[in-house]
């Protein structure tokens, strides 16, 4: 992108407001490039389906989690299916919906007539037209028969056939204000090939990821003002490790050869095993190896960040199934923001004070309602 338009993009966009609904500035929205795109029902209403299966059952189990489309939500399947027929420059990778969300690959292999969003906003407005005749249908006649619903497709492995827009317009009653989707959108680019089977893993889990999240809330919802020590948290993961008999603080200095971190991370595991809680910002490389090690056993530890967290903030990769389990608490006091930061040399030394803080007795937790410590036992273990 040159200058002149990046200059104009950056006339609309809100510094002083971070959203993960903001464009990157220095990506043109037209050239070839592939995007998860993330779109959410407005007031996050289960409108696309309902969600089913068990957490712990293998992906090719009938128990398998999945997502049961709704009429409504097969006709929105079908509108992102048929973005090719709109615009041939866009090839569809994967759609994974969800009930009040959906997540979708695109992968733009030709440059595009126009941006993007205006490609995203004919999508919706195609879905706007399925869900007012939605809206008309049900008005005509209250008892909506489910046993009309299409046939449901799983996450975006075929194309199934797209549907005749020209009936859906005729359909589609004349009121005006109805939307299906809050406004916006949020998109990942595609930064390396390895991201790519990343991102369809991520569509293929959230099914299962959303069940084991009904079954453990407490492990997997942010929580906001728990006052510990001298410090006020956010965080997401289990609490109650804080209240566990020993806690350890991590220290590894960089100044140690391999062999010595090496007889460090064998110490701290031994105590770790033995129901010691580990506790540490993961600095120095000794650290992060000590760590890393402890996670991977499967053993507790308390982890302090930099960046803190939102309402819709929620654990990722390994670390959602390790919260989920009860072995992980992620702690930060300050507030979250959406760039990269390089840790400061005064955040490395207040990190570190707060890992000892924590790991000696808590005289001053004063959870709000919403950050009490909960011994719950989780029932889930990622296989």
């Amino acid at each position: 992108m040159d200058e002149k338009r990046l200059e104009a993009r950056k006339h609309f966009a809100s510094e002083e407001k971070p959203s993960i609904k903001r464009r990157d500035d220095y990506n043109d929205y037209r050239d070839r490039r592939m995007y998860m795109i993330t779109m959410e029902v407005e007031g996050r209403r289960p409108l696309f389906g309902q969600l089913a299966g068990e957490p712990d059952a293998p992906d090719d189990s009938p128990d398998a989690p999945r997502i049961i489309l709704s009429p409504l939500g097969q006709g929105v399947h079908d509108e992102w299916f048929g973005i090719p027929r709109y615009y041939p420059q866009i090839e569809v990778m994967a759609l994974q919906m969800m009930p009040d969300h959906l997540h979708g690959i695109l992968f733009v292999h030709e440059a595009l007539p126009v941006h993007l969003s205006q490609v995203l906003t004919g999508f919706k407005t195609g879905c706007n037209r399925l869900y007012k005749a939605a809206l008309l249908a049900a008005t005509e006649s209250p008892i909506h028969s489910a046993a009309t619903e299409p046939p449901v497709h799983s996450a975006a492995t075929e194309r199934p056939p797209t549907p005749n827009r020209s009936s859906v317009q005729a359909a589609a009653p004349s009121q005006r204000g109805v939307r299906l989707f809050a406004p916006g959108y949020n998109d990942l680019l595609l930064k390396t090939y390895d991201e790519f089977q990343t991102w369809k893993n991520y569509l293929l889990e959230n099914p299962r990821r959303l069940l084991i999240k009904r079954e453990n809330p407490e492990f997997l919802r942010p929580f906001f003002g728990l006052s510990l020590g001298t410090h006020v948290y956010s965080g997401i993961g289990n609490r109650a490790l804080l209240a566990a008999p020993r806690r350890l603080t991590v220290r590894v200095s960089r100044r140690l050869t391999a062999q010595d971190i090496e007889r460090e991370k064998a110490r701290y595991l031994a105590l770790a095993q033995e129901g010691t809680v580990l506790i540490s910002p993961a600095i120095s490389p000794g650290e992060k190896q000590v760590m890393r090690a402890a996670f991977d056993a499967g053993l507790p530890t308390i982890v302090i960040m930099e960046n803190g967290f939102t309402p819709l903030s929620k654990p990722k990769g390994e670390q959602f199934y390790a919260c989920a389990a009860g072995r992980l608490l992620m702690l930060s006091p300050w507030e979250h923001h959406n760039e990269r930061r390089p840790l400061t040399a005064y955040q490395c030394q207040q990190m570190n004070l707060m890992a000892q803080e924590l790991a000696e007795p808590l005289t001053q937790t004063k959870p709000s309602q919403h950050s009490s410590l909960n011994p719950l036992t989780p029932k889930y273990t990622h296989p």
